[in-house]
């Protein structure tokens, strides 16, 4: 769905939309596994810079839930995520705040996205708040013992038959000392 910045100069814009697995790219490590559902409002808000330069913004404001599949940070195995969000975001046309020289970037403009041309694509919009919204690892339990380091096989459902890594006898003499010192 575009959301036209002219179509907002008449009137807000209320959405609701139900988006079908595989129709965003989440990438290769992320897969969707249920419709998502989003719905929301988009409205325009005008900044005056001065007398007569106005900056048309738009504000979305909305929710969005779907059920993603990542994979397990230590054994790679598929984990099955519910991501739920509220979002309220503000978005500027890109380039209105381009200067020569550099200034530091204050919370509040941090907070601020752009668009390019005349509006921008709700989809991307619900992409990065869908990644933004994952752990950052996600486990599939606590207690997962992850992959071997030597053969590969996921030691949550089989014991390799790998022989334990010898110590490596430089690191002896620092042994001593540790010893000594508890």
């Amino acid at each position: 769905m575009f959301i036209d910045i002219h179509e907002l100069e008449s009137h807000p814009l209320d959405f609701r939309e139900e988006i079908r697995p595989d129709t965003i790219d989440l990438g290769n490590d992320v897969r969707q596994k249920a419709p998502l559902k989003t719905s929301g409002h988009a409205d325009l808000v005008q900044e005056h810079h001065g007398k007569r330069h106005v900056i048309n913004d738009i504000r979305l404001k909305g929710n969005l839930a779907t059920r993603l599949e990542v994979s397990c940070a230590r054994c790679l195995e598929p984990v099955e995520e519910e991501v739920a969000r509220e979002f309220d975001l503000l978005y500027r046309p890109q380039g209105v705040d381009a200067r020569a020289e550099e200034l530091s970037v204050s919370d509040a403009e941090a907070e601020i996205g752009y668009y390019r041309g005349d509006g921008l694509e709700l989809e991307d919009v619900l992409r990065e708040q869908i990644l933004l919204a994952l752990p950052l690892r996600t486990l599939c339990s606590e207690q997962c013992k992850g992959l071997c380091p030597h053969c590969g096989k996921n030691l949550n459902v089989e014991q390799c038959s790998c022989a334990e890594p010898l110590e490596d006898p430089r690191w002896a003499a620092l042994k001593e000392i540790r010893k000594k010192l508890e």
